[in-house]
């Protein structure tokens, strides 16, 4: 512990200003002292005389002097205590002398004076202190036997003082130490706790998630900035969370009241949904910690996991099936070419559907793998749909009237251009398929979401239905009830709605298919390519 004190060790400045200080109250003391009655200060033994009163004066002066430096030129500092010391003993020991020795007992200020440089001290120097004192007090004290017939006897007391100067400077000095040691300790720990609070506070700052620190009243103590930003509030100073956000609010009470570990679900600030989750602190103050969580943002990063994964997968896929396949594709040819009977015909007209359709397969599955990230913006649903109408009618020769349209004039969603119309076509393809192509047999409509910055597209046929028992299978990938079919049609347009922050659900209706497109309206953050291309 000395060896770390040594290097942890700096000038107590402040302390050394209170002990200058208080000697300088002592040398005013011993100046009014010599102006008050000789029955006044008869126990002293003090006499005024010129002697008496210059020596005091030097003091107080010297002790002034002292305090002024220690204040202005902080530098130096074991010397200028070594010299306060000094000073002390130059003065005390006359003082004495003139008192009749030690038997005056003013011997105690030197010993104060001990202990408090020894406090503030540092090293062996306070030893060196304790015995200038003792020297001084035993030359005076003998000096006085020869000069002032002072008593023998007052040798054994000056010695008894003397042993306890050094006793008062090796107890305060080690007392000093643990005092140095512990004040160190709390600084460096201190510190500590600083720098741990300002890297939390920049940790919680930093993170995407919102983090809320409530009281025991319902009081919002902290947040950072992804929590503001979630709930669309600015949570400036102590506020209610039961004004600003009371669907939190209310979530919190039921957690209060059960206490476990599940997480609530409420709409946040653009109508997004947000799940809560609560811990209690340790804290004696009883806060709860509200960590909240952008489940769109969730989904969001599965789905570039997933579709990282399909990404590798896919490659695999090219590889091993797809050459094989050109392989049989191309046999298949040459065998045709020979026209050997009607039984090999049919043969190969079998063998050829599969590899179509294994290659249908295959191709899906790349254009699913190689999905980049959607570049959203804002499409009016009436021009977009009039369009992919008119595109499909073109494309299947469809008779007039079997798609019927309902739009909303203005209705915007926030959708990739190429996702969108991919979505639509796999969706119309079922539709047809399945409906009576009779007029108004697949309907294509737009209607304003009951959620805030939310629109629906909607597309239903007159067809038989989805049965009720696969009902919950119809989005899964591979799954078909078609013989030509791929199963691969709405898990991609599920998979593509989810890269663009939208839903598709199938409606549970009773006749016909009934599918609808849930997707953000404006305001619609701009994708890097359309954001540059509007910079352009």
């Amino acid at each position: 512990m000395v060896a770390w004190l040594s290097t942890a060790w700096g000038p107590n400045w402040r302390s050394f200003q209170y002990f200058n200080g208080y000697r300088l109250v002592i040398g005013v003391f011993f100046l009014l002292a010599l102006f008050l009655p000789n029955e006044w200060n008869a126990h002293l033994n003090l006499q005024a005389s010129p002697r008496l009163f210059g020596l005091s004066l030097a003091y107080t002066a010297a002790v002034l002097g002292g305090l002024l430096v220690s204040g202005l030129w902080r530098h130096r500092f074991n010397l200028q205590l070594s010299v306060q010391m000094l000073v002390d003993v130059a003065f005390v020991a006359p003082v004495m002398y003139f008192a009749g020795g030690v038997a005056s007992g003013l011997g105690v200020i030197l010993l104060v004076s001990l202990a408090a440089a020894s406090l503030v001290g540092h090293g062996r120097l306070v030893l060196l202190y304790a015995a200038v004192a003792t020297l001084a007090v035993l030359a005076m004290q003998v000096y006085g036997i020869f000069a002032s017939n002072f008593d023998v006897a007052g040798i054994v007391q000056a010695g008894f003082i003397s042993a306890g100067f050094f006793a008062t400077a090796v107890l305060a000095r080690l007392l000093g130490q643990r005092v140095m040691y512990n004040e160190e300790l709390a600084r460096k720990r201190g510190e500590a706790l600083d720098n741990q609070i300002v890297i939390s506070r920049r940790v919680v700052e930093r993170m995407q998630d919102g983090v809320l620190i409530v009281a025991a009243d319902g009081r919002v103590l902290r947040s950072n900035p992804g929590a503001q930003a979630m709930l669309g509030i600015q949570l400036d100073g102590e506020v209610v969370l039961a004004q600003q956000v009371p669907t939190l609010a209310a979530a919190l009470a039921v957690w209060e009241r059960h206490e476990g570990d599940e997480s609530f679900r409420f709409a946040g600030a653009e109508g997004g949904d947000l799940a809560a989750r609560f811990e209690r602190t340790s804290s004696s103050d009883g806060e709860v910690l509200v960590f909240i969580e952008d489940l769109a943002r969730i989904q969001e990063r599965a789905q570039e996991l997933k579709l990282a994964s399909l990404g590798r997968l896919t490659a695999s896929i090219a590889h091993e099936i797809r050459n094989p396949l050109s392989a049989i594709s191309h046999a298949g040819e040459l065998l045709r070419e020979e026209r050997r009977g009607e039984m090999q015909d049919r043969l190969l007209r079998i063998l050829n559907d599969n590899v179509h359709r294994l290659d249908r397969i295959v191709r899906d599955v790349l254009e699913l793998g190689r999905q980049q990230r959607a570049q959203p913006e804002p499409l009016n649903l009436d021009d977009f749909c009039r369009q992919f109408i008119e595109h499909l009618f073109l494309a299947e020769n469809l008779p007039a009237g079997v798609l019927a349209y309902h739009g909303v004039a203005g209705a915007v969603m926030c959708f990739d251009r190429t996702h969108l119309e991919r979505i639509l076509w796999n969706l119309a393809s079922n539709a047809l398929r399945h409906s009576s192509r009779n007029q108004g047999a697949v309907t294509i409509a737009v209607v304003e979401s009951a959620q805030i910055g939310r629109v629906e597209l909607h597309m239903s046929d007159d067809g038989p239905g989805v049965l009720e028992n696969v009902r919950a299978q119809v989005f899964e990938p591979f799954f078909t009830t078609h013989t030509q079919g791929t199963g691969l049609g709405l898990f991609i347009a599920r998979e593509l709605c989810a890269a663009n922050g939208a839903g598709l659900e199938l409606l549970p209706e009773a006749g016909g298919a009934h599918f609808v497109i849930t997707g953000r309206s404006e305001p619609c953050p701009l994708s890097e390519a359309n954001a540059a291309h509007l910079a352009n």
